[in-house]
């Protein structure tokens, strides 16, 4: 497994994450022990978590996946060899259930939030704490179309980093990152930690797949020049690039079959670019899954591909997928694809 770094002087991480958000909802705790082994053997080195996790977020299962990795990390006695990435909250009023769905990220809260997240964990430290998404009224989780609103009392960038930062020269976290934030956003952090001799942000996590390259305008020039990589997640759109929702199909256990409610890479158009990127993959003679996967990883902005499974014959797919090498003429290919779909599911 080949290592990539975050940041300019942050950990160097494999190019292939292991997402964990199915833990305590889809998979079981036993379920969740093998997938960890199984890619601590294969060379991962980074398993990324939030205190929103299990998904769907609900009551009986917040933090519940971060206690099954604190648990695991007991069992297996491993913690110096893995890092663990872990996310605090932003504004929840669609989760009461976390901190009365009036979760803010000013000191005290990210400070509640980090100091629970390392009980659930049962370690010291986080590797890499990242803010989930923004406070403040902004565009994330598929929005199109920007309008300018007053943000009222939402915690300012500077006030949040500033939190962080404390964080950090406490020792409770080595690093610091973002999620479903915007290139004004990212640029902020950056430039506020330049004046006031902070932590830099050292990753930056956003969906990246061959339906949503939205990634690639304004935040990939970012990520290259300020060598603030993306953590891609979502590179399977759900894990409708495999193709194993085609023509209406719902394949007992998938995530859009028991929660059809996430439509963000359902749309008939989506369908369409779907359907075509998974012909390309058969006429090359490629897995699905594996390509879309390759497409990510080959990304120069790219830090490492968060990949998630909910059984070891996806997992152990989805991992080769770093073996797999796209000819020109099938990038060139996609490109085509691309350009006919052009981003249907931002």
């Amino acid at each position: 497994m080949r290592l990539r770094r975050l940041g300019r002087d942050g950990p160097y991480v494999s190019e292939i994450t292991l997402g964990t958000m199915t833990w305590g909802e889809q998979n079981s705790e036993a379920e969740a022990f093998a997938q960890m082994d199984l890619a601590l053997d294969r060379g991962i080195n980074l398993f990324d978590t939030a205190e929103l996790y299990a998904i769907p977020p609900r009551a009986q299962t917040y933090g519940a996946t971060e206690r099954i990795i604190g648990n695991w990390l007991r069992s297996r006695k491993c913690r110096a060899r893995v890092l663990i990435a872990s996310k605090v909250c932003g504004p929840t009023d669609w989760c009461p259930h976390i901190r009365g769905g009036k979760a803010r990220l000013n000191k005290a809260q990210i400070t509640a939030a980090c100091e629970a997240s390392l009980r659930r964990l049962g370690t010291d430290y986080i590797d890499l704490y990242q803010v989930h998404w923004p406070e403040r009224k902004t565009n994330y989780f598929g929005r199109r179309g920007y309008v300018a609103a007053d943000d009222g009392d939402a915690t300012p960038i500077e006030e949040t980093l500033e939190a962080l930062a404390c964080l950090v020269e406490a020792g409770k976290v080595r690093y610091l990152g973002v999620s479903n934030e915007t290139p004004w956003g990212l640029m902020r952090y950056l430039r506020h930690a330049e004046q006031a001799g902070l932590p830099r942000i050292v990753s930056i996590q956003n969906p990246y797949n061959l339906l949503n390259r939205s990634f690639e305008v304004g935040l990939a020039e970012i990520a290259e020049r300020e060598r603030v990589p993306l953590l891609a997640y979502s590179p399977l759109a759900f894990g409708v690039l495999s193709g194993k929702y085609l023509k209406g199909a719902k394949p007992a256990g998938a995530r859009l079959t028991l929660f059809p409610h996430y439509t963000r890479y359902s749309s008939p158009l989506a369908n369409e670019a779907v359907a075509a990127y998974v012909a390309l993959a058969r006429e090359f003679g490629c897995d699905p899954a594996q390509m879309a996967l390759a497409f990510v990883l080959r990304q120069s902005f790219v830090g490492s591909v968060i990949i998630g499974a909910t059984n070891l014959d996806q997992l152990r797919r989805n991992i080769a997928s770093a073996d797999l090498d796209l000819s020109d003429e099938l990038l060139a290919r996609l490109e085509e694809v691309q350009a006919r779909y052009p981003d249907p599911c931002p």
